[in-house]
């Protein structure tokens, strides 16, 4: 039977594991069992998902039965039915019935042994009083059979006659007269009916001997696997380390290289103070010398030998101390604190590359494995690149523009005027632009807005260690025990709350959030650098942030703390609104495939890029982002 199991995987339902039991097919093209699917559809109710790939229906798919799907799987059993009585393993045989001869006493002297049955007087007798039966004509009629054991319990409690039939549509022994009743049903003899059930019993005793020892070897097969994705995941680890260590390597070698150059050229201009403090200190030395004669000359009395030895004092001259030029190279200087600027610059880029990206679909957990060494590669060649290619970054030096002729007083003051009167106009022109752009997007149906959808992926880095992420990081939830995340710049360490990976900029942007009903939490975005630690780092607490919060039935919508109450809306999902370009922000109360306006931030100069951010504040608190496309 091992040739089949990669087809009892292919024809066995993700959701009970098993065979097919009445295959459906949903419109996404996966197989399920139809009580399995319509019971997982049951419990998690509209909007319908495929529990495979995730494909979402608004109304509930008309589901078919895959007619060819079971005959397949149907073939499969009888071909799994045939291999089993291969293995050595036989079904144990049925225990004989004890003999009744040895057992059935006489019903009339309970002493003797019976050696007849009669059906008419549902009594056993022995020898001796069954003669009547054999001798007398008003027997005739009556019918003798072996004798029965346990007559009371084979008899029909309800024509008290014995049970000779069997009735599988209602699974009951039944006697001769109930046969009127079970006309509609294809009774068999009791004897029959013992074979064929006993020949079905061992044939599905067989098949759960195959099915124990498929079961035994998918739990070996899924203990192989999963030690081979952790053994694949320690390699994938071991390589991560040996970029990371070789990528520290090289940015060792390049503070290394930049310290030594530094520490050269400390040493050269400390060399030549060394060498001017030497002179220095051999100048002072003579001139303390002359100082010193000329004083021992000025005490002498001879004045013979105060003129020869004075004359000659007076010839000697003395230059004024200079003390040399000497400084550091800054542009050396300089050139190393760009070369190691830039080389940080480009590993920030570099490790930030993937969230100036559009966000693509994300892999299958199986295969999550092949991604991840690239943000070390790509920090790597980066690493290399500005290592070897270090160049000094020079200011461009700019003309000075020729100044014109100044006007008169009265000249500038009209031309100020006019200027102004121009930035007037323009702005106006701007807000009013914005604001019919505003009343276009406000009149958008929801599968016009779907247009600028795009995937939230939530950032793990800035995790509260309160904040559980699961579903490939688009489900979070308050944890009842901390979560133990590593220390991150970026991780919120006062709120439960969590940033979306990528940031927006320039364009339109659109998403979704699913909610829990009478829970704590917020949506709503945030600059990059909103702070992390303190009560000022809750969303909407500050000029960094906006949201919408829910607190129990209390809507509100907070900004630069700030607080305006909302009316209370039944819906669950709120539908979020980016417009960068045109410096607004909309929040919308999205169902049955409609949007009804919660609150609207219009007007705004948004002067950093802008992240998704999220806020929970009780154990339990859940909330997900809803797949869009």
């Amino acid at each position: 039977m091992a040739e089949l199991c990669p087809l009892a995987d292919e024809l066995s339902c993700c959701i009970c594991l098993e065979l097919f039991k009445e295959p459906v097919t949903t419109p996404c093209g996966h197989n399920f069992c139809m009580s399995c699917l319509d019971e997982t559809w049951a419990v998690q109710g509209a909007p319908y998902q495929c529990p495979q790939c995730r494909t979402v229906y608004t109304t509930r798919p008309l589901l078919r039965k895959n007619t060819v799907l079971c005959a397949v799987v149907e073939q499969f059993q009888q071909a799994e039915q045939a291999q089993a009585p291969a293995d050595d393993w036989t079904p144990p045989a049925r225990s004989p019935a004890p003999s009744p001869s040895a057992q059935v006493s006489c019903d009339h002297c309970r002493k003797q042994v019976a050696v007849k049955t009669c059906l008419v007087c549902m009594a056993s007798f022995c020898q001796e009083h069954l003669r009547p039966h054999l001798e007398s004509p008003a027997f005739l009629d009556h019918s003798l059979q072996a004798p029965v054991s346990d007559l009371q319990r084979r008899k029909c409690p309800q024509h008290n006659r014995l049970r000779e039939f069997f009735c599988p549509e209602h699974s009951e022994c039944i006697c001769h007269v109930c046969l009127v009743e079970h006309k509609v049903c294809s009774p068999t003899p009791l004897k029959l009916a013992s074979a064929d059930l006993e020949s079905k019993l061992r044939q599905k005793l067989s098949v759960l001997y195959g099915q124990i020892s498929g079961a035994s070897r998918a739990l070996e097969e899924v203990r192989a696997r999963k030690q081979s994705a952790q053994d694949a995941a320690g390699r994938k680890i071991e390589q991560l380390k040996q970029e990371y260590k070789e990528m520290k390597s090289l940015i060792d070698s390049s503070e290394a290289s930049a310290t030594r150059r530094l520490k050269e050229e400390e040493k050269r201009v400390s060399s030549k103070f060394d060498s001017i403090y030497q002179i220095l200190l051999k100048k002072r030395n003579e001139i303390q010398t002359l100082k010193d004669e000329l004083e021992l000359n000025l005490a002498k009395g001879d004045e013979l030998e105060f003129l020869e030895k004075g004359s000659k004092l007076q010839g000697i001259t003395m230059k004024p101390v200079y003390i040399p030029k000497v400084e550091l190279d800054h542009e050396l200087i300089k050139g190393v604190w760009q070369g190691t600027f830039d080389l940080k610059n480009e590993l920030i880029r570099a490790v930030r590359q993937p969230q100036d990206k559009k966000p693509q679909e994300s892999p299958s957990s199986g295969d999550s494995g092949d991604h991840i060494a690239d943000p070390s590669q790509k920090g790597q060649s980066a690493v290399k690149k500005l290592t070897h290619e270090k160049k000094v970054k020079k200011p461009a030096t700019t003309a000075a523009p020729t100044s014109p002729k100044m006007p008169t007083f009265g000249a500038l003051g009209q031309a100020v005027d006019l200027k102004a009167a121009d930035q007037n106009a323009k702005a106006a022109d701007v807000q009013s632009l914005k604001a019919k752009v505003l009343e276009k997007f406000l009149a958008k149906s929801r599968p016009e807005l779907l247009e600028y959808a795009v995937k939230v992926i939530l950032d793990y880095n800035t995790a509260h260690n309160k904040v559980s992420l699961s579903d490939n990081y688009t489900v979070a939830s308050v944890a009842e025990v901390p979560q133990y995340y590593r220390p991150h710049p970026q991780r919120f360490t006062y709120c439960s709350q969590v940033l979306g990976l990528h940031s927006y900029r320039k364009g339109i942007h659109y998403w979704e959030v699913e909610l829990q009903k009478g829970t704590f939490c917020g949506v709503g975005v945030c600059y990059s650098n909103m702070e992390r630690q303190g009560p000022e780092s809750r969303l909407g607490r500050n000029a960094a942030s906006w949201c919408v919060e829910w607190f129990n039935n209390k809507i509100s919508v907070w900004h630069n703390n700030a607080e305006k109450t909302l009316p209370s809306t039944k819906a669950t999902r709120v539908g979020v609104l980016l417009n960068c370009d045109h410096g607004f922000l909309i929040f919308f109360a999205v169902s049955a495939d409609k949007l009804h306006l919660m609150y609207k931030f219009k007007g705004v100069e948004f002067s950093d890029a802008l992240h998704p951010a999220f806020w929970m504040f009780s154990v339990g608190a859940r909330l997900s982002i809803c797949p869009l496309k």
